[in-house]
């Protein structure tokens, strides 16, 4: 079975094709680039060096969110354009659990960390039981980033952490993790299209798919502007009361 994944859903760009248990390519950029610009001509890239003919793909894999507003949606649109193509069905894989997944094998708690901006983690809690199976400890979610490292606390044990929130919170889990942590080293500490392949693979042996038009981006919150919006007319409405 042959899947292109794709994840968009951070700084990093990043497209890979597994077929069963081989990566056969991966092509990550983090650089400052917009993922419009990235994405297709990095798939491009792959399919041309490996000799893949897209004809030949069962399915599409794309980090689903949470992640980027913009990113999420150049992913998906993305994905939902080749699996309508292709007619193959598309499978949504959490960023956090992709993210989890490059540390497979991890002793003890591994905890991504999104910057979500305004103190907040886009993150969840996973580990890995001896046979090697991800377990979810905490789904992915938006939170300040006191709250996760006080349920890491709560847990002990120790936790490593990776993502690009990392270097922001770096003097938070300096100063409130009470538990041992470490941070996984650069080659793992990002998004990578190939662990969100490699679990696409397990959730559709298990028939965790969908056909291509109905995967959505899972946001988790508000948009920026979305959430100004609402301030400003919940700013507005004690003005107005009383008026005829």
């Amino acid at each position: 079975m042959k899947i292109i994944a794709l994840d968009s859903s951070g700084l990093a760009a990043s497209v890979a094709i597994l077929n069963e248990d081989i990566l056969i390519a991966e092509y990550t950029v983090d650089f400052k680039r917009t993922h419009s610009e990235t994405l297709l001509p990095m798939l491009d890239e792959i399919m041309s060096r490996t000799e893949q003919q897209m004809e030949d793909v069962d399915a599409i894999a794309v980090a689903a969110g949470p992640g980027s507003f913009t990113g999420l949606r150049i992913g998906s649109a993305t994905a939902k354009g080749l699996g309508l193509a292709l007619d193959i069905p598309v499978i949504a894989v959490p960023t956090t659990e992709g993210l989890a997944y490059n540390l497979w094998g991890a002793k003890g708690l591994v905890c991504p960390l999104m910057d979500a901006r305004r103190h907040q983690t886009y993150t969840g809690i996973y580990s890995f039981a001896a046979d090697g199976d991800m377990r979810t400890l905490r789904e992915a979610c938006a939170v300040d980033v006191d709250e996760i490292i006080g349920d890491l606390n709560a847990r002990g044990g120790e936790v490593t952490f990776l993502g690009d929130g990392v270097p922001v919170f770096l003097e938070d889990i300096k100063s409130k993790c009470n538990i041992p942590y470490r941070f996984a080293p650069q080659h793992l500490n990002r998004q990578r299209a190939s662990s969100v392949g490699a679990l696409a693979y397990l959730y559709l042996r298990g028939g965790r798919a969908e056909s291509a038009d109905m995967p959505r981006p899972d946001y988790l919150r508000l948009s920026q502007a979305e959430r100004e919006r609402l301030e400003q007319k919940k700013a507005a409405q004690p003005a107005s009361e009383g008026k005829v």
